[in-house]
């Protein structure tokens, strides 16, 4: 059951369908009670059909909320799956800043244009209605002069149309004197004259479900009042002068009372498309209209127009003659300039796009080289700008990482090595020490670095004899540890196998023999430490640098005379403390070996009494210094007399402890070198 678990759930996260995050299971729930419900209902349903009424809200919100999160999840997915990519994101930000704000500009501007054209045809329309009326009143204005002049001279009246020869009319005019009709060129009744007309009046009017073009003209005069009146109906034939070389022209009644009016004529046609975006273009307009009968203002009637882009341009050019084909190549040239600037616009556009997102795709090449440890690939660089700079950084820093990595591996290996040259020179220090009945002896280093240039060795050249040896190597490291293991080799070769006379000359690199005792070899045992100096000066002097050199103290120790035999080559002096209190200072021998050649080393002796203390030490333990000034040797000896009857391996820690305080949490200069000796 586990393993079919654990494979779906493979085989779904294979596909990206295992829901991750919190929004994703929030969704699997709703999804998942929606269809619990949805099967609850149904089975329910099956025993009582009305079980599941109550369910059915909760299903439908369930399922709107499920589909909205799936939306959410949906949008989600595909944005992170298509702007993972840097092209892409940037196509899309370009897309937003400059396609859609674009596409919008040309949508609105094409939006306004056909509204633009649309307005622009009822005002087509509207302006020759209102021409129409014009030109109405001028021939009202006109005919009741006329007449005025006929009423004056006392003509026959009523007045009948041959009276007036010059007029040659298609709309209807009549007159009345004094409130009777005097004049009529229509076969037609004429219209009723209503009270309220006192003042001339051009108006589109109502009478009887019809609308008239209508120009009343009031002439006042010494016979009475005469009121002139020219009507035109606005019908089928008038609607198609009014829409000649426009379009469809459809009047509209407003005054059946309901919101959607009923078309009264239609006139004229729909130009026929001449190219193919040339679309129709419907608008419309309200007349302002006057009841006739009561003089009020009724509901504006409607009035609309269909035609054509092409139709309205020849309208709009149509007066401007040859200026209009000059105004149509300027906007088509205009048009191409646009063109050309937005193809320009996006070929740069893609051109940065590219140069970024290629200098973004070279930095993950080159990181997922740095990944796999290929510190040696380098991004190409063509250009000279900010891209081109963080990709030479890029570079820079895989360069100064390549360089670390092989300084870390360089560094290992050194740390090898001194961790062996560490353990070496472990071995060289004495591990067991051998201790005589009347002397005991101890003895402690701890290097400044890893590996340490001083150097204490004790040696026993037989039941009653003990060669005791410190030094201190110039310089610290690797080179003065070699130095030092060379000056302890050569200590012990000396001390333990003899000095072999005859054969010094290849032993030392040269140089005139200096140590002969009537034989050919001198024994270990005899070997004063005066001569082991001499001897070991001249052979470092031949072999190591010149600047090296190490200052060195021998002694050796009688048990059965319990004298002290020694010789300091340029060494701190060693110190023997009595239980009184009195110090004496082993100073007697030369200078450091190693630095010059042929240097004889003055030998002296101390008789050593029980209880005495020697103490030899290096620099690392009196130099060490801190606001108060050095640790010094008197300090030193001060401890060492206070802690006299203690073991000497815990009078050396007292010691060290004591340098360690006064050092603090500064690093330790030098190395610590300490040999203690107790006579019993």
């Amino acid at each position: 059951m586990t393993s079919r678990r654990l494979r779906a759930r493979l085989w779904l996260e294979h596909y990206g369908l295992f829901p991750r995050g919190r929004l994703a299971f929030f969704t699997l729930y709703v999804l998942a009670l929606d269809l619990l419900l949805l099967i609850v209902r149904e089975v329910g349903g099956l025993f009582r059909s009305s079980f599941g009424d109550s369910l059915t809200g909760w299903i439908i919100l369930l399922t709107l909320l499920g589909l909205g999160l799936l939306a959410v999840l949906s949008v989600r997915r595909v944005s992170s799956k298509m702007l993972w990519r840097m092209r892409s994101r940037l196509v899309l930000t370009y897309a937003f800043i400059g396609v859609i704000p674009l596409v919008l500009l040309v949508v609105l501007a094409a939006l306004a244009f056909y509204l633009f054209s649309g307005q622009f045809a009822a005002y087509i329309l509207t302006s020759r209605l209102d021409s129409d009326l014009r030109s109405l009143d001028i021939s009202n204005v006109r005919l009741a002069s006329e007449l005025a002049l006929k009423v004056a001279a006392h003509s026959v009246i009523p007045l009948s149309p041959d009276a007036i020869p010059s007029r040659r009319t298609t709309h209807q005019e009549f007159a009345w004197l004094n409130g009777s009709l005097i004049f009529n060129n229509s076969a037609e009744s004429a219209p009723s004259l209503p009270a309220y007309l006192r003042q001339d009046v051009t108006r589109v009017v109502q009478e009887r479900g019809r609308v008239f073009l209508r120009s009343v003209t009031v002439v006042p005069g010494s016979d009475g009042v005469l009121v002139v009146l020219s009507s035109m109906a606005v019908d089928q034939r008038s609607l198609a002068q009014l829409g000649s070389n426009l379009g469809e022209v459809t009047l509209f009644r407003s005054d059946t009372g309901t919101e959607n009016p009923t078309p009264i004529y239609t006139a004229g046609n729909i130009p026929p498309p001449r190219r193919t975006l040339d679309f129709t273009v419907s608008s419309g307009a309200k007349v302002p209209v006057l009841d006739w009968i009561s003089g009020a203002d009724a509901k504006p009637a409607p009035i609309s127009v269909t035609t054509r882009l092409s139709q309205l341009y020849d309208l709009s050019f149509s007066s401007l003659g040859d200026l209009g084909s000059t105004i149509e190549f300027v906007l088509f040239l205009l048009l191409i300039v646009l063109i050309l600037f937005e193809a320009a616009a996006w070929w740069i556009g893609t051109r940065l796009s590219r140069s970024i997102t290629g200098a973004v795709a070279q930095l993950y090449l080159a990181t997922t080289h740095i990944n796999r440890g290929d510190f040696s690939h380098r991004i190409p660089i063509t250009s000279n700008d900010q891209l081109a700079a963080l990709a030479n950084s890029f570079n820079s820093m895989t360069e100064s990482i390549q360089n670390l990595v092989l300084e870390q591996k360089e560094k290992q290996r050194l740390e090898n090595e001194i961790t062996i040259a560490q353990e070496v020179q472990a071995q060289l220090f004495p591990r067991h020490i051998t201790q005589l009945p009347s002397l005991e002896v101890f003895g402690f280093c701890r290097p400044a670095r890893s590996v340490s240039g001083d150097y204490y060795d004790f040696l026993s050249l037989g039941p009653e004899r003990l060669l005791l040896a410190v030094g201190d190597v110039s310089g610290k490291g690797i080179s003065a540890a070699l130095l030092m293991a060379t000056i302890h080799s050569a200590v012990r070769a000396y001390s333990v196998e003899g000095i072999p006379a005859l054969r010094q000359l290849q032993a030392v690199g040269g140089g005139p023999a200096v140590l002969t005792r009537g034989g050919s070899l001198i024994e270990g045992a005899e070997v004063c430490p005066g001569t082991l100096l001499s001897l070991l000066n001249h052979q470092l002097y031949h072999s190591t640098p010149q600047e090296k050199y190490a200052t060195l103290f021998l002694a050796m120790y009688d048990a059965r005379s319990r004298r002290l035999t020694f010789s300091n080559a340029g060494h701190l002096p060693p110190l023997v403390l009595s239980k009184t209190g009195v110090v004496k200072r082993l100073e007697d021998g030369g200078t450091v070996v190693g630095l010059f050649d042929d240097i004889r080393y003055d030998e002296d002796s101390v008789h050593l009494r029980p209880g005495e203390i020697f103490l030899a030490y290096s620099d690392g333990v009196t130099e060490p210094e801190n606001d108060f000034g050095e640790f010094g040797e008197q300090r030193l000896i001060e401890i060492v007399q206070e802690n006299r009857d203690l073991p000497l391996e815990r009078i050396s820690e007292i010691v060290t402890a004591a340098v360690d305080d006064w050092i603090g949490s500064a690093e330790q200069p030098d190395d610590v070198t300490l040999v203690l000796a107790r006579a019993r």
